[in-house]
């Protein structure tokens, strides 16, 4: 039996969130980064703005949050991980957030373009 999850997914580049949520995160040196910790979308444009990536710490205890601009992933279908090409020192010192707290308002302009900006890319409305 086919598996046509996967076989969409290297098709057409369609996979759904709940795929996605919970993924390893590696860069391109193999290193693990993560896991995605969830999925935001601009409502408006209908498009993914961010994957929320929770990194360092030790079994989910001490992680932190990263807005990763949706942009800065490759999705690898042979391995289920999506690809992100920063350095783990990069990572370290990149704004993030605490899980339990304040989430950033991911609709403010000025705060995307920053993400957008430290890590090296367009932002997505500008696309």
């Amino acid at each position: 039996m086919t598996d046509t999850t996967s076989m969409t997914a290297e098709k057409y580049g369609v996979v759904s969130a709940s795929k996605i949520i919970g993924e390893a995160v590696i860069n391109r040196q193999n290193e693990s980064l993560g896991k995605i910790n969830e999925i935001v979308f601009d409502a408006k444009s209908g498009r993914v703005a961010y994957a929320v990536l929770s990194f360092g710490g030790f079994l989910g205890m001490g992680s932190k949050l990263f807005a990763m601009p949706w942009g800065a992933f490759d999705f690898s279908v042979t391995e289920n991980k999506l690809i992100l090409n920063v350095d783990k020192e990069k990572l370290k010192s990149a704004p993030g957030f605490d899980p339990a707290g304040k989430w950033p308002d991911f609709a403010d302009r000025t705060w995307g373009s920053s993400i957008h900006t430290y890590y090296g890319y367009a932002p997505y409305w500008k696309v």
